[in-house]
């Protein structure tokens, strides 16, 4: 079975609570969640969310949308998606994070696709660096041995946190491969980390309100190069802010850092 996990959580630090901010009359899982949907290459969606009470307004959405729930550790990301892919059966497991309301369901299909043609340990559509596809439009794919491998191996901080940063930061020891969109268009923000990522996926979706649930890469980045004004709400951001920050954490605590850090290098 092929399993959709989208983690979220309501104890953001950069922008609390940014799972269930409205966007057209619909919080914004609400809203991933019905885009992610339009898959055909996926079997079942999972939410995995943590045990915290704050997040039990996320179980409310999910028993209301009928999609299935896991609630797991708040900080080990990694030991949420080990047990929810445990509890559900999962075989290979299709990696998302709710901070990316704009993916489309071809970016999921695509990446799926070529994890089954490649025989890859892991696949994704930004890794190796350099990248083609913006940032917010991640797609992770691998299957249940990897993950209770990395489960199993990794120790530090950072790892538990971001769950595949194990295997990205490592390449040596896994079988790697990476979907390239058909130009780079990398430049582009597309994620939902600050109030003006908030801002401007707002504007996305207000663009494309009569077409929510379908409309694709290809149109929102057609409609950006003609609205240079709204690609500014957020272009100032610098990219990897919080997974960098992990990294020096893991420093603090005593861990070696991994030698070829390529978030360091982009």
């Amino acid at each position: 079975m092929i399993a959709a996990i989208i983690q979220a959580r309501m104890t953001s630090s950069r922008l609390p609570c940014k799972v269930m901010l409205p966007i057209n009359g619909k919080p914004v899982l609400d809203i991933m969640i019905d885009r992610v949907k339009k898959a055909k290459k996926i079997d079942k969606i999972v939410v995995a969310t943590t045990k915290n009470e704050l997040d039990d307004i996320i179980v409310n959405l999910c028993q209301t949308k009928n999609i299935e729930y896991f609630r797991g550790s708040e900080n080990d990301v990694l030991e949420r998606f080990y047990e929810t892919s445990k509890k559900f059966a999962v075989d290979i497991i299709v990696r998302l994070t709710s901070d990316t309301p704009l993916i489309d369901a071809k970016s999921i299909d695509d990446v799926i696709k070529l994890y089954e043609n490649t025989n890859s340990d892991f696949t994704s559509n930004f890794f190796p660096f350099p990248r083609t596809f913006p940032d917010g439009y991640n797609v992770e794919v691998f299957s249940m041995k990897i993950l209770e491998r990395i489960h199993n191996e990794a120790k530090k901080p950072s790892d538990r946190e971001h769950v595949t940063t194990y295997i990205t930061m490592q390449p040596e020891r896994f079988s790697i491969k990476r979907l390239d969109y058909k130009k780079d268009v990398s430049k582009f923000r597309l994620n939902l980390d600050y109030e003006k990522d908030y801002l401007f996926i707002k504007k996305v979706f207000e663009n494309f309100s009569k077409n929510i649930e379908s409309f694709s890469l290809e149109e929102i980045l057609e409609w950006l190069e003609n609205n240079p004004d709204i690609v500014k709400i957020n272009a100032d951001i610098k990219p990897y802010e919080n997974i960098i920050k992990s990294f020096e954490d893991d420093s603090k605590c005593g861990f070696e850092p991994y030698k070829n850090n390529y978030y360091l290098k982009s």
